[in-house]
């Protein structure tokens, strides 16, 4: 196991992930922060998308994903999903009660990792760290991989290494079994 999965994984995992939420509905916003918070998550929220962008742009660090309403009066949800899939490469997650097709393939097709209908349920905010996961394991493969780029030769795999789990079809099992596996093995 990479140094990198097991600093990312701890025994609590995935108590303690940073949630930004941000909903101009305060209803809303209560209800996401409690059913957040019943999952061990560690929530900031916000009422407006440009004081979300702020905060995330003066920590980069301090979320590990974001939870956005598509309809905001002082900024679209897709343009904020755009600023932070450009600026701070996190997982967004669209949420509306719109569940139309054509909102739900812009949300994906615009960098979205999921999209989430109103009202929201928490065994979907239960599964959310999935997408952390998910977007971690690409970046140390990334990582792996530029560096034995830069060693001069194509990386081939070791017999030695944790195989992929994750499929097309069943992505959070895949993810899921392979963050079990990280758990009992470190």
């Amino acid at each position: 196991m990479s140094t990198a999965s097991s600093s990312f994984v701890s025994d609590h995992f995935p108590a303690g992930l940073k949630v930004l939420v941000v909903d101009d509905d305060p209803t809303c916003l209560r209800i996401l922060e409690k059913m957040l918070r019943t999952c061990l998550y560690e929530v900031t929220k916000c009422n407006r998308a440009e004081h979300a962008l702020n905060l995330l742009r003066k920590n980069r660090s301090g979320y590990d994903i974001v939870i956005s309403e598509v309809h905001m009066p002082d900024m679209d949800g897709f343009k904020l999903l755009e600023q932070v899939v450009l600026e701070m490469d996190l997982p967004v997650i669209m949420m509306s009660a719109d569940d139309s097709k054509n909102l739900v393939m812009k949300g994906v097709t615009h960098g979205a990792c999921d999209y989430l209908i109103k009202p929201v349920r928490i065994e979907a905010l239960k599964n959310i760290w999935q997408h952390v996961v998910r977007k971690r394991k690409n970046e140390w493969k990334d990582i792996e991989q530029s560096g034995s780029v830069e060693e001069g030769g194509d990386r081939q795999p070791k017999p030695s290494e944790e195989p992929d789990y994750s499929s097309s079809g069943n992505e959070g099992i895949g993810i899921g079994i392979g963050i079990a596996r990280l758990l009992f093995l470190s």
